[in-house]
Parts: C-alpha cells; sequence; structure tokens
C-alpha cells in the first residue's frame, strides 16, 4: 500500500504544518498528484484523464493523513466509490510525527449483503509491508469483471439501472416505475435494477443524495452498467452534474421516449418531427467541453477571438431546427389538401386515440383487415394510418389510427406532432380505447383526457371502449362497462365488434342500423362475419392507389 519511508515522510510534514497531506498513487508505484489540505480534509483534484474507463477501478489509490489518528470518515467512503479509487488509505500521526495505525478501505464486488466497500482492521507499518499491493488490486478487479460478465446479452443490448426520485406516494412511484421499464425495453434496453428513492429533501443539483449516488455508482461497476435512466425529467444542470459525479451515461424520461420515437419513426413526417424534437432537447443542454475551440473564420466581421466550439453547435442546431419547421410547414400543407378533401367529400372521420399500448393498432388491423406491425410494446407504431369503410346503405367511414400517448408527454414532442395531432381536429369522433387489464387504466384515462384538453380536442365527441377483456375475469369487464358507460370488447376476438359498430354509427348518425358493414364489391354477398367488409389502400397523396 505505502512503504514505511514514504509513510514517515508523510506524517512528518503533516505533523510539522498540522495539515493533511495526501499523494495519488499510481498502480506502478509512481506520485501522480500530491495534495495539501486543512485539519479537517483535503480536496482531490479533478481525475477525468486518469483512466476514464467507467467499468473498471481509477487505477490510483490515495494515502493521505489523519491528524487526530480517527479511522476513515463517510467522507472517505464517498470519494473512494465516487472516483473509483483503488484504495483508500490513512495514515494515523503520532504527537511525535511518526505513522501510527493505518487505516483501508476498498470497493467490493456484487455480494449478497448489497456492501459497497469493505474496510481492513487497523493496522501497523509491519502489516502493511507484508501486502502485494499489485497482485491484490489484480485480482479485485478480476472478481469486477467476473460479476459483470455473469448476465449475458443478445446482440449489442446495453445494460441500465434505472432510478425515480420523488416525493410521491410509494404505490405513484412503483406505477410509474414499471412503466420506465416498459419504455427501456422498447427502446431495446436491458434493465439490470430499479431503485426508487423517496428523500424529505430532494437535491436540487443531483435529485438524490451523495450516499444514494455512491451506492448506484458502485452497483453499476458491481454490474457492468454504464447507463442510468431517471424517471424523473432532468433539468440541463442536473443531468451535468450527475453525469460528472458519475462519470456514468445519464438518460431522462422524455430522452427515452424520444430514443423510442426515433426508432419506430418511418414516413417523412414521422421522422422530421422527431429529428426536431430532438434538437429543441438537445439545445439547452448543449454544454461548453472546452476552452481551447475558439476559431477564426476570417474576412470582415470575422476577426477578433471568433466563435467557441458551442456557439458553433448551438447556432447549427438553431439552423436545423429552423429548416426542420420550414419542412414541417411544407408537409403540413400537404395533409390540409388531404383534409380539405375528404371533407368536400363529406365521409365521416373516425380516430382511434389512447394510452400507449392499449390495443390501438390491433384494433385498426382488425377492422380495416390491415398488416400494420403489432407488438406488446410501448409505441411500438408510430405512424398514424387511415383506410376507409363502407357501411350498409352506402355510407363510409374514415378510421385513422394515431400515435399512442403516455403521461409526462415530452412538450418538444407534443410542439413537434401538433402537426399530427392536428389531424385530430377534423375528426368526427374519437374512440378512447382503455387497457381493461392494467390495473392503472384510470390514470390513463385522466392522462388521455388531459392531453386532449391541452391540445383543444375536448370538444369532439368521443366513444369509450375497453379493449383486452378476455385478460380479465367477465363480471369485472361488465361492472367495468356499466360504470363508465363504455363498451368492452377484445381486438382479439371479432364476435364483439358488432357492439362497437352500432354505437360508432349512432355517434355519427345519430340512428341505429344494421351493424353488418358492406364490402366495397357491389356483386359480393353481405356476411356478419370479420371478412364481412374491405377496405381500400391508404390516401397518402389524397387519392386511392
Amino acid at each position: 500500500m505505502v512503504t514505511a519511508e514514504v509513510a514517515r515522510l508523510l506524517t512528518e510534514l503533516s505533523g510539522e504544518v498540522r495539515r493533511q497531506i495526501g499523494i495519488l498513487v499510481g498502480r506502478r508505484g509512481g506520485i501522480e498528484f500530491v495534495i495539501v489540505g486543512d485539519q479537517k480534509g483535503l480536496t482531490i483534484p479533478d481525475l477525468s484523464r486518469e483512466r476514464t474507463a467507467t467499468l473498471r477501478l481509477r487505477g490510483l489509490r490515495l494515502v493521505h493523513t489523519h491528524l487526530q489518528g480517527e479511522p476513515l470518515s463517510q467522507e472517505d467512503l464517498t470519494d473512494l466509490a465516487l472516483l473509483r479509487l483503488d484504495m483508500i488509505v490513512a495514515l494515523s500521526v503520532s504527537d511525535e510525527g511518526s505513522p501510527g495505525l493505518v487505516h483501508a478501505a476498498h470497493l467490493l464486488p456484487e455480494n449478497r449483503g448489497k456492501k459497497v466497500s469493505e474496510m481492513f482492521p487497523p493496522l501497523s507499518m509491519g502489516q502493511v509491508a507484508d501486502i502485494d499491493f499489485l497482485k491484490w488490486v489484480q485480482s479485485l478487479e478480476e472478481e469486477f469483471q467476473r460479476g459483470q460478465r455473469s448476465v449475458t446479452l443478445e446482440g449489442a443490448r446495453e445494460k441500465a439501472i434505472l432510478l425515480s426520485v420523488g416525493r410521491e406516494s410509494r404505490g405513484a412511484l412503483e406505477n410509474s416505475m414499471e412503466e420506465l421499464k416498459a419504455l427501456a425495453e422498447s427502446s431495446g434496453v436491458e434493465v439490470m435494477d430499479s431503485i426508487i428513492q423517496r428523500p424529505q429533501v430532494l437535491s436540487p443539483a443531483t435529485l438524490l443524495g451523495e450516499g444514494k449516488l455512491k451506492e448506484l455508482l458502485v452497483q453499476c461497476m458491481q454490474q457492468g452498467v454504464d447507463l442510468i435512466i431517471f424517471d424523473q425529467n432532468l433539468t440541463p444542470g442536473q443531468m451535468a452534474s450527475i453525469s460528472d459525479r458519475t462519470e456514468l451515461r445519464v438518460v431522462d424520461r422524455t430522452q427515452l421516449i424520444l430514443d423510442i420515437f426515433s426508432q419506430r419513426a418511418h414516413t417523412q413526417d414521422g421522422k422530421v418531427q422527431v429529428e426536431l424534437a430532438q434538437l429543441k432537447y438537445l439545445l439547452p443542454r448543449l454544454a461548453k467541453k472546452t476552452l481551447a475551440l475558439s476559431r477564426l473564420t476570417g474576412g470582415i466581421g470575422g476577426r477578433g477571438p471568433g466563435e467557441t466550439k458551442l456557439e458553433i453547435d448551438r447556432r447549427r442546431v438553431r439552423d436545423r431546427i429552423h429548416l426542420l419547421e420550414k419542412e414541417l410547414r411544407k408537409l403540413s400543407k400537404r395533409r390540409a389538401l388531404r383534409r380539405s378533401r375528404r371533407t368536400k367529400s363529406g365521409i365521416p372521420v373516425v380516430s382511434i386515440i389512447g394510452y400507449t399500448n392499449a390495443g390501438k393498432t390491433t384494433l385498426f388491423n382488425l377492422l380495416t383487415e390491415s398488416r400494420f406491425l403489432v407488438e406488446d410494446k410501448l409505441f411500438a407504431t408510430l405512424d398514424p394510418a387511415t383506410r376507409r369503410l363502407r357501411f350498409l346503405k352506402g355510407r363510409e367511414v374514415v378510421v385513422t389510427d394515431t400515435v399512442g400517448l403516455i403521461k409526462n408527454l415530452p412538450r418538444d414532442l407534443l410542439g413537434s406532432f401538433r402537426a399530427t395531432f392536428d389531424e385530430l381536429q377534423e375528426s368526427d369522433l374519437l374512440v378512447h380505447l382503455v387497457d381493461i387489464s392494467n390495473p392503472f387504466f384510470e390514470e390513463h384515462i385522466d392522462t388521455v383526457e388531459r392531453i386532449l384538453m391541452e391540445l383543444d380536442l375536448n370538444h369532439i365527441p368521443r366513444l369509450l371502449v375497453f379493449n383486452k377483456e378476455d385478460r380479465v375475469r367477465p363480471e369485472e369487464a361488465r361492472a367495468i362497462g356499466q360504470k363508465y358507460g363504455a363498451i368492452t370488447l377484445s381486438a382479439l376476438h371479432p364476435e364483439r365488434l358488432e357492439t362497437l359498430f352500432d354505437a360508432i354509427e349512432k355517434a355519427l348518425w345519430k340512428e341505429s342500423v344494421q351493424t353488418a358493414i358492406l364490402p366495397l364489391d357491389p356483386g359480393a354477398v353481405v356476411d356478419r362475419s370479420v371478412n364481412s367488409y374491405q377496405t381500400r389502400e391508404r390516401e397518402d397523396d389524397g387519392r386511392p392507389i
């Protein structure tokens, strides 16, 4: 750990100046830093350039003096964890200035007791000399690496720990955490663990306290995790502070949702809107990385100190945002043209809305015999789709499948998708689909209603429909349906669709008609089975393909 000669030199100097003195020693024995503190402690310099691999120890051990002969403090153990030091050693200074007992501690690999660190019993200098430190620290790193390899992943999936910090009730945080876990899995992330903390006072810099931050960092090292996903939306300052202190990648709820949307967007509209939302989210989070990247642009008005790299990045992001907004306005005009054609035709528009993963696309596929992707994931489908149905007596409706909604929907995303949500303004009826099997469906209903109010869509007639009734007891489904005055069905069982057809016709034409659907081919035989209706292709340019 430390030679007797160096230990005596440190304690003599420390006793003479009555200040703590420390050295940061590399594994080859070289002294990288010398630190002089005060009587109570010392400040460790920035170590960001020293062995920056997140899932490994730093490669430095701190050897410092304690003037009162006290053991390692909680602050020492916090530095050990947050800085990922190989070891922290405290030399007691005797009255004569010679080294007394030696206190030491190191981090622990994953263990049943969930311990972060372990302290040696007080050692004499003779016992310290018997320890082969290099051999010891190499075996410690091998134990860390064995723990990190214990979970094997298919492909290039990332490993993450989910974290929720708030003052809400335990039940509310657990519900939100389950949703965050589903979001992370939809994004292709392997969730290693989830942590919920309800502190008395939220830290303005990191939300959670230093102690929990220390435990989190060591847990990430033990499990080979370099990604933390917060259930809360972090400010740019909080994200930078947590990332700087832990040297881990930090993602908040908004960033995770944006990542899912970027994976799911396939149409031009969707790609433009997602990129615009990502850039608006990124702009205030562009942080100063270096002071040495200012440049001279040359020419009149360009001489002088020039723009910094940060200023150039921000200008380019703003230019790109302006370009995307211009492109979005063009796409909005095209959608407005298609809407005007539908309006002139007088065909009613029925839009299926609801919380994400409520089964909207499954129901849309069943109604229109489409083949859109259906997965048991949040935001499995992003791009809206439109098909046309024809009822008996020649009546037709346009059915639209929309993007799923979710609580705490990012403001930037809501603004960027305003053009898509504007499509709902032309709807004559909103079919609000709810997953009846979800224990928090009442909260989902409230969330959707709140978003509709924010989008000024609450004036459009709505039809409440509970889906996935096959996942609950029949009597429970009937009771919930009666309580809310809603229709209950399963999008996987078409025999229950007649009630839905009848309700749609009553809402649109204020009268009850037969619930069978007329095929587009006038010569076809009318059948009351699920295949008794057909659809036209998507009208991307206002005309049937």
